[in-house]
């Protein structure tokens, strides 16, 4: 639990990163993102023993969100590695964070197919952002 509240910077940045995905992307629910996640889990697991074994989900709107959460790892990494000159996150360290938000995801939701539970909780736990708010509606009301 430690390195949770040391990293929340990363868990917050990864939750935000999963709401502007579900922002852009209306169909993503809680089993695409704990597919995401999964196979992300799963990739810097194999990363930590010196393979690079990737296996994105089957899904689309998973694989989407894969690739976004791969991508923010990988500039959260190369920004530490340029601001301290030492190496950043740890890929054991991504694991440890990315399991640990794999279990608040499956904890938070309800089970069903399409549920988006988990994605409800993340907005309550993060304040509202231009890039996480619908865009507003083309209408105008006299």
């Amino acid at each position: 639990m430690h390195l949770v509240h040391e990293r929340r910077p990363v868990i917050s940045g990864l939750g935000f990163t999963i709401l502007k995905s579900a922002s852009e992307s209306r169909e993503l629910n809680d089993t695409d993102v704990i597919d995401a996640i999964s196979a992300l889990a799963d990739t810097y697991r194999t990363l930590g023993t010196g393979l690079y074994y990737e296996k994105p989900p089957e899904g689309p709107v998973a694989r989407t969100l894969y690739g976004h959460l791969a991508a923010f790892l990988a500039e959260l990494k190369k920004e530490e590695t340029q601001q301290t000159g030492f190496g950043g996150l740890k890929d054991s360290q991504a694991y440890q964070l990315l399991v640990f938000l794999l279990r608040v995801a499956r904890y938070e939701t309800n089970g069903r197919p399409r549920s988006r539970a988990f994605l409800d909780f993340l907005r309550a736990q993060f304040p509202r952002s231009p890039e996480t708010q619908p865009e507003p509606s083309s209408i105008i009301v006299p």
